[in-house]
Parts: C-alpha cells; sequence; structure tokens
C-alpha cells in the first residue's frame, strides 16, 4: 500500500474518531503506535500514530466553533457567499436549469449541481431501497464520466492526447467551481489532476495513490469527512480499484471477450454494492439485496444521462440547442428512475436495518478487511479482523454511547409533514409526529429510526398531533422497530386507514395508548412535556382534525418549545381564550407548515418566539410557507428556520442558553424568556 494511503487512512480514522466522540480513545491508541514506531525505529508505524492523533485534534478543534455566529451576523454572511462569483454562478446555473428542464428540473438540479433540496424523501428512499441511492446526486462518478466524455470528444477532433487531458481537466475543474465545488466532486476532479499529471510525465502512479490525494484534498475542511456525497464517493472509487484488481486476478484468466466484459461489470457492482452497505444501511436504515443488479442496469443510462444534462446545461444560453439535450435526456431520465422503481419494487428487493454507531463502524472494518484479504497474498489476518469485527457487529446493540449534556430538539426533513424529536440530556427520545408515507416506505424507516439509532438512545414516548397521513405516515414502523412505552394521542374519531394501522401496530409492540386531556403532563429527565389543548368537549363539535391537534409545551429549566401541530385559527382563538398564560415560548414549531390558515397575529402575540420552525416540503403543491404568515413571524421578532432550505434543524439548551443548527453551523438565538 503506497504511504499517501495510509497517511490518508490514519488521518480520516483520526477524524472520524473525534468527530464521533471517541478523540481520547484514537490519540491514546496513536500515541501507543508512535511510541511503538520510535522503539523499533519504525518512522511509518510513528507518523501513522501522530496523523492519527492529527486527526483527532483537528476533529475536536473543528466540533466546537471558536466563534458562534450571531443571527445578523450569519444573515450578512449569506449576502456575502450570494454575492460572490461563485454563488453568482451556481444561481443563475440553478435558474438555467429551471428554464430548460422544466418538470425534469429536480432531477437535473441533483445530478449537474449537486442541488437535492427538492427531491422528496419517498424518491431517496426508493433510490437507497434500489441501492443506487449513490447515482442521484452528483459524485466522483458523474465527473468521471463527464470528463470522459470530454476527452473522447477532444481526441475525435484531433487533439494531440496530452493537450486534450489538459483542456478536459480544466473545463472540469471550471464546472466543479460553479455548481459550487462539492466534496465528491472535487475530490474526482483532484484524482484526475493526479492521473494527467502522472500522464504528462509518464510517471506511472499507483491508483490507490491517486485515490488517497484525491480524498485528501476536500479534507481541507475537516468536517467533509461526515458529508454522505464524500463518504460514498471515496468508498465508491475504492471499490471501483479493487474489482478491477480483482477482474484481472479472478476472471482475466479464465473469461475472454463479452463474458469477461460482463463478468467485470458484475462484479464492480457486487464489490461497490458491498463496500457502500454500511453508509447506505447508516443512513437510509437500508440494505439493498437487488443492488448489484440495479447498478448494472443503471450504469450505462448514467453514463450515456450525464453527458447529455451537462451538454444541456454547457448550451443553456442557445436556448434551441440546450433545449434538444434536455429532450434527449428526458427519455434517459425516465429510464433511470425506472430501473430505481423496478428494483425497489421487486419482493426481497431490500432489507429494512436498524444500525447503530458500532454496528456501522464494525461493518465499515470487516468490509474493508475482507477485500484486503481478497486482495492480499496471504490472506489470514485480514480475515481474522473481518471475523472479529462481524463479532462486534453482533454484539454492538448492547454498547451504549455518551450524550451531549444538553436538551435538544430536532426538527427532521422529512418533506411535507412533520416529525420532531426531543431527546434529553440523558439520551432518551420523545418523538412528536412521524411523518409522511408512500408506496414501499414512510419517513419512520427512510428517516426517523436511522437518525434515533446513529445517535442511540431509547424513545421514551410517541406524541401524535392528530390524524393525518403526513404526522402518523411513519407511526407504526416506529413502533414496530423502537418500542415506545407510551402513545399519546388526542383521539379524534377519523376514520383514517393509516392512523388505524397506527393504533394496531401500537398494541402489536406493547405500547400504552393515553388519550391526551389539556393539562395532561409527564417528565422525562427532568424535561417536562405538557399538553394545554385539545379539549374533547370542545372538539366533539368540529370536522377538521387540524383543530383538534395536540399542542405540547416543552420546559427545560427556563426555556420553553412550543409543538402545534397543524393547529389553525380555530383552535388558536381556542388556546387564547382558555391557556393564554401557557403559550409564551421560546422557539415555536409554526402551525400547519406555515399556512395562511394557521399562526394568526393574535397568536403570535402571545407566543412571541425568538426561532420559528417550519417543517415543510420544497416546492410543496400547497404554497406553504404563506409570504403573510412570514412576514407576521418577522413582525414579532422571530428568526425563521426553515427545513426545506436547511434541512434538519436542532435547537439546543441547557435550560438558560439556546443554540440552533443547520447545515452544520451554530448560531446562538436570544431566548425570548430574557426580554419578557
Amino acid at each position: 500500500m503506497p504511504l499517501i494511503t495510509s497517511a490518508y487512512l490514519s488521518f480520516v480514522a483520526g477524524l472520524l474518531a473525534g468527530f464521533s466522540g471517541a478523540a481520547l480513545l484514537a490519540t491514546a491508541a496513536g500515541i501507543c503506535c508512535a511510541v511503538y514506531g520510535l522503539h523499533r525505529r519504525d518512522a511509518t508505524a510513528s507518523a501513522i500514530g501522530l496523523l492519527v492523533v492529527g486527526g483527532a485534534v483537528i476533529a475536536l478543534l473543528s466540533a466546537v466553533p471558536a466563534k458562534r455566529v450571531t443571527r445578523q451576523e450569519r444573515a450578512a454572511e449569506s449576502e456575502r457567499v450570494e454575492a460572490t462569483t461563485l454563488g453568482r454562478a451556481r444561481a443563475r446555473a440553478s435558474e438555467s436549469i429551471d428554464n430548460v428542464f422544466g418538470a425534469d428540473a429536480k432531477m437535473a438540479k441533483a445530478l449537474l449541481i449537486a442541488d437535492q433540496h427538492e427531491i422528496p424523501p419517498e424518491m431517496r428512499d426508493r433510490y437507497a431501497r434500489a441501492g443506487i441511492i449513490h447515482m442521484l446526486s452528483i459524485s466522483g462518478l458523474h465527473v468521471a464520466i463527464i470528463a470522459a466524455a470530454l476527452l473522447l470528444l477532444l481526441r475525435l477532433a484531433r487533439f494531440p492526447p496530452a493537450l486534450a487531458a489538459v483542456i478536459s481537466l480544466v473545463v472540469i475543474v471550471v464546472y466543479v467551481a460553479v455548481i459550487g465545488a462539492p466534496p465528491p466532486a472535487v475530490r474526482s476532479a483532484a484524482m484526475l489532476g493526479v492521473s494527467a499529471a502522472s500522464a504528462a510525465w509518464q510517471r506511472p502512479t499507483s491508483p490507490w495513490a491517486s485515490w488517497a490525494v484525491g480524498a485528501l484534498v476536500p479534507l481541507v475542511q475537516p468536517r467533509t469527512v461526515l458529508n454522505l456525497g464524500y463518504q460514498l464517493s471515496v468508498v465508491g472509487i475504492a471499490g471501483l480499484i479493487a474489482s478491477g484488481v480483482l477482474a484481472r486476478r479472478l476472471l482475466a484468466p479464465r473469461l475472454t471477450g463479452v463474458r469477461l466484459t460482463i463478468g467485470r461489470e458484475l462484479l464492480t457492482s457486487i464489490v461497490a454494492s458491498i463496500v457502500s452497505a454500511p453508509l447506505v444501511a447508516w443512513y437510509f436504515g437500508r440494505l439493498s439485496v437487488i443492488a448489484p443488479l440495479a447498478n448494472l442496469a443503471a450504469g450505462p443510462v448514467i453514463a450515456v444521462l450525464q453527458p447529455t444534462l451537462f451538454l444541456a446545461l454547457l448550451f443553456a444560453p442557445l436556448p434551441l440547442v440546450a433545449r434538444f439535450f434536455a429532450a434527449a435526456a428526458h427519455p434517459l431520465m425516465i429510464l433511470f428512475d425506472g430501473i430505481a422503481a423496478t428494483a425497489a419494487g421487486l419482493p426481497g428487493s431490500s432489507l429494512a436495518v436498524t444500525p447503530t454507531f458500532v454496528t456501522v463502524i464494525a461493518g465499515g472494518v470487516a468490509v474493508a478487511a475482507l477485500l484486503a484479504a481478497v486482495l492480499a497474498r496471504h490472506p489470514a489476518k485480514p480475515l481474522l479482523v473481518s471475523s472479529v469485527a462481524l463479532v462486534v457487529v453482533a454484539w454492538a446493540p448492547l454498547v451504549h454511547r455518551p450524550y451531549s449534556g444538553w436538551v435538544e430538539l430536532h426538527v427532521l426533513d422529512v418533506g411535507q409533514g412533520d416529525a420532531v424529536l426531543l431527546r434529553t440530556d440523558r439520551g432518551r427520545w420523545v418523538l412528536f409526529d412521524a411523518g409522511r408515507m408512500w408506496e414501499g416506505g414512510d419517513a419512520g424507516r427512510s428517516t426517523i429510526i436511522p437518525y434515533v439509532m446513529r445517535r442511540g438512545g431509547v424513545l421514551e414516548s410517541f406524541v401524535l398531533s392528530h390524524a393525518h397521513s403526513d404526522h402518523v405516515g411513519g407511526a407504526a414502523t416506529v413502533f414496530s422497530a423502537l418500542r415506545p412505552r407510551t402513545f399519546w394521542d388526542a383521539a379524534f374519531p377519523q376514520g383514517s386507514r393509516v392512523y388505524d394501522r397506527s393504533l394496531r401496530a401500537a398494541r402489536e409492540a406493547g405500547v400504552r395508548w393515553q388519550r391526551v386531556h389539556p393539562s395532561d403532563r409527564f417528565t422525562v429527565d427532568g424535561v417536562t412535556i405538557e399538553f394545554p389543548a385539545p379539549d374533547s368537549v370542545w372538539t366533539a363539535s368540529l370536522s377538521d382534525p387540524n383543530e383538534a391537534s395536540t399542542i405540547a409545551l416543552i420546559r427545560h429549566g427556563s426555556v420553553r418549545f412550543l409543538l402545534v401541530g397543524d393547529a389553525e385559527a380555530e383552535e388558536e382563538g381556542w388556546l387564547l381564550e382558555h391557556a393564554r398564560d401557557e403559550l409564551a415560548a421560546d422557539v415555536l414549531k409554526v402551525g400547519h407548515h406555515g399556512s395562511s390558515t394557521s399562526s394568526s397575529d393574535a397568536f403570535l402575540a402571545a407566543v412571541r418566539p425568538s426561532a420559528a420552525i417550519i417543517s415543510v416540503g420544497a416546492d410543496n403543491i400547497y404554497g406553504h410557507p404563506s409570504a403573510d404568515v412570514l412576514a407576521a413571524l418577522r413582525r414579532v421578532g422571530a428568526q425563521v428556520v426553515r427545513t426545506d432550505q436547511r434541512g434538519t434543524i436542532i435547537v439546543r439548551t441547557d435550560g438558560r442558553a439556546i443554540t440552533l443548527e443547520a447545515e452544520g453551523r451554530r448560531w446562538d438565538i436570544s431566548p425570548a424568556s430574557a426580554a419578557k
């Protein structure tokens, strides 16, 4: 293994350990390795140990911002970013894609500029079940395909090989910069640069060395190591290199012609599926059985689709030409999505899993060691490591992770729906609503369960605001997998099949059902959850479940969170009349996804939130959130944060101070209670 590859792996191991809370353990192990190297006069061992320590220390320094960003500073920084050349270029590219591709713009943005904000959760879940989620957004593979297509065109135009390589690389660098330099694309561009330099200087370079250099470049920003796209890109290329070695060793001596080509492609799909399996399980709660065949089918489609999309974007200033390429890409996008839908829809195509942090790390070690064993001349030691790692996978559910010591409210990005998780300072959870369901999946399986399992802890209770499918859709899956102790429910009669399914699942899982009454409350690790409404006597005359939403007031120290489900003006009026003194809150989860039927001026004046969080799907058909509601929130001085713009939003408090986190950034907000 090249030294640069060993250096990269050591540094990344330290980074991952530091970001996952195991910095002290990694530092101790790194120091021991360095001391051992000094004792044995092994410079490589000492360097590896020091790189592990360095990665852990850098992760610790990156995890705690030296200066938290205030609301005003964050707004000013956003304006500066948007005003930069790259920011304007990316915005123009997004606008061009909308103009050129029309209804296909959502997928085109994901594949061209790494913008997945408009990709609905059910679509991501479909691609995860099919095992081709890594193809849904621009990655190193997509950039490499574009580079190969450019190189082919230039060679056909009789450009000298060296000049063609340089021109192709320059175009790729400009393209990666214009789309905002996502980590997978940066990695691919760096690896292409190493390959081009190697060819120009006629100095053969190990593919593992090129892989390591390309993977190191994006780590100028250390938190990139936590980016899913970066992780999938790195392990995908590692699988590609390993499958090439395997093909030369196992297939080339036995097969020829078409059979060799098919064998290579199938082997590449199998290896890629194996090496990415721990990551897909970690992020999506799925193990795709059909992935090798789906990758084999989708690979040729992407190989043609990606250059076609690129040409459509390149010729955007010439609308007729751009629309010609967009029209050519349309059937390919339909075919690509059809492959995902067909693969995901096959019986037994994927297995639902609930991996823990230790399980995934051990699974990754097992996969890496298995690859090393296959490629090594003496496979005994790697096979032993893989076996030990698999034993750890079996016992991992018994391992508990340390907790942050803060109370946290996690407003999950589940598209057009609600799913809010409260985490106590001792790691126990309360879930408010469970998002939507769709054919073949739901937000519980695709988002909520993996989210909880990644962080560890027990789900104590589930609270349902009302029985609409965008709030109760994932409840049955959550009950089966996480088995909360209690199910709090307003019990408004509706006759919803999804709601009935959740009740049956709760009974089968042994979850105790509890009807919500005004002033009911329960406490988890010192955090109090109280229900000011609904009142069953009042709701008996209603026909709209929204107006019977469960209202939850969460108290920790002097900090208060108010969650109002889809409560509209009528229930807000009832609250103002019967529970006005209980409405004041520092953080408001805005009612009904920001609909104009909720968040009246009188209600917001009583709540007076410092922060207002809107859970809403991107480009939803309802037009949520309403411009009038956004204006009303600004009038009461609330900072508005939306899941369609920022993804999952985390609010942390120690009972006095409040910190918001979104898109990897943290900033403080002033508690509303401080001004009262």
